[in-house]
């Protein structure tokens, strides 16, 4: 009887011990490679012929989407290349993680990118980064530095740009072409060789064409250039896909638009500067990618998912992007008040389960400290509104976070 016991013990261990290693096994065949290329608005990604992205779409889909944070209130971001690149790292808008321009005087590194959340998660996972910009490694993910506790890239391939010698700089931007092509072999031949768990690649070369000669022949034919790129960058992944059986998913995008005169600048919030685009092969894309205008910044809640990231409350209150696959709960909220009385409405998605509203009057979160927030009511999600009464709280800010069964949304009320 003993021994019988002892075997079917032993059974059941073997039993538990395959399902968790058969469990990691798919998590670490989990890839991530998201790409920046500069300065495209939708309107031309969508007259140029990009049969590479067209390819890659195919797979999973092409969303016209923006950046630039909610125009006219606390959130509005500057339609900038450095901005749009931490907006979509962190999934914050400026006001959060405080890139205002490209001379990130001051990130906020206490809202973590990414790269952050997998290393802190899965230390022995890799990563890369394949870059026509030095300071997207060492300034915006902030590698080795103090306030990242310090974050290591496992790989990178930048800094081309300081180059003088190999690349001497032209007043065409030719040789930002030349180092923009070194950057995508580079990418190419890495995720061909080792396929890393979470790579970045950001290429230039369309933004200076822009700048120069604005809407042109010059410029579309940068785009041209831009999509056999990703063409050379989506051959390797189908390369690990088929040998690896790994199930790798892609973001193209852009970090800002183009004004609408002339094509040459940005910065602003016209429409034409704020509209951008996502190509993606992402599996069991949601109604919101589907059906609405996404933002740049649920780009990372979307990979997070993907990796298996389990963001942590606290964190999860500030992210102000939402995932573009799987099921939501809600979207669209809208916050108003009215002298002690604040009025909330959104858009149930999924009609399942709760909505939890929480509140705090404090920002520490941005210092590093946790904010103390309490649950002002919990409603059904599909009645798509509430009213909250804060007579008895501190006036002049408020936070308040949406929670449910799916997603969380925040929004702030700065008086």
């Amino acid at each position: 009887m003993i021994n019988r016991l002892f075997r079917y013990f032993i059974f059941l261990w073997f039993v538990v011990l395959f399902s968790a290693s058969t469990s990691l096994a798919q998590i670490n065949k989990n890839k991530v490679l998201f790409v920046i290329v500069d300065g495209i608005p939708a309107d031309v990604i969508e007259k140029v012929e990009t049969p590479h992205l067209d390819a890659i779409a195919r797979e999973g889909g092409y969303v016209r989407a923006y950046v630039g944070g909610q125009k006219g209130t606390y959130s509005q971001t500057p339609t900038i290349s450095a901005v749009g690149y931490n907006s979509l790292l962190t999934g914050t808008w400026v006001n959060k993680h405080n890139v205002w321009d490209n001379s990130i005087k001051a990130p906020n590194y206490h809202y973590w990118t990414i790269f952050r959340f997998l290393e802190d998660q899965y230390p022995q996972k890799k990563t890369a980064v394949f870059s026509t910009w030095l300071d997207n490694r060492t300034k915006l993910i902030g590698e080795g530095l103090h306030e990242t506790q310090p974050l290591r890239i496992d790989h990178s391939f930048d800094g081309l740009e300081i180059d003088t010698a190999q690349f001497p700089h032209d007043n065409d931007s030719q040789y930002i072409h030349k180092i923009d092509e070194k950057v995508t072999d580079a990418a190419a031949t890495y995720l061909t060789k080792q396929g890393p768990d979470l790579t970045w690649v950001y290429l230039e070369y369309t933004d200076d064409m822009g700048h120069r000669y604005g809407d042109s022949d010059r410029f579309y034919d940068a785009v041209k250039i831009m999509d056999n790129q990703m063409g050379r960058l989506w051959k390797a992944v189908q390369h690990r896909q088929k040998t690896f059986g790994e199930d790798w998913q892609i973001f193209i995008t852009t970090d800002h638009g183009r004004t609408a005169n002339t094509g040459k600048d940005h910065g602003g919030q016209s429409d034409r500067e704020r509209n951008t685009w996502i190509v993606t092969n992402a599996k069991g894309l949601n109604t919101y990618f589907r059906k609405s205008t996404p933002a740049i910044v649920d780009i990372m809640p979307t990979m997070a998912q993907h990796l298996n990231l389990k963001i942590p409350k606290n964190q999860a209150f500030e992210i102000d992007g939402i995932p573009l696959t799987g099921k939501l709960s809600l979207r669209q909220p809208v916050v108003q008040k009215e002298d002690k009385r604040i009025t909330l409405t959104w858009t149930p998605i999924d009609p399942e389960g709760t909505v939890k509203i929480w509140l705090s009057t404090t920002n520490t979160f941005e210092e590093g400290k946790p904010d103390t927030y309490q649950q002002m009511v919990e409603v059904p999600v599909k009645v798509g509104k509430t009213v909250i009464d804060v007579s008895k709280l501190p006036t002049g800010f408020y936070k308040i976070v949406l929670e449910g069964r799916y997603n969380t949304l925040n929004r702030w009320i700065v008086e």
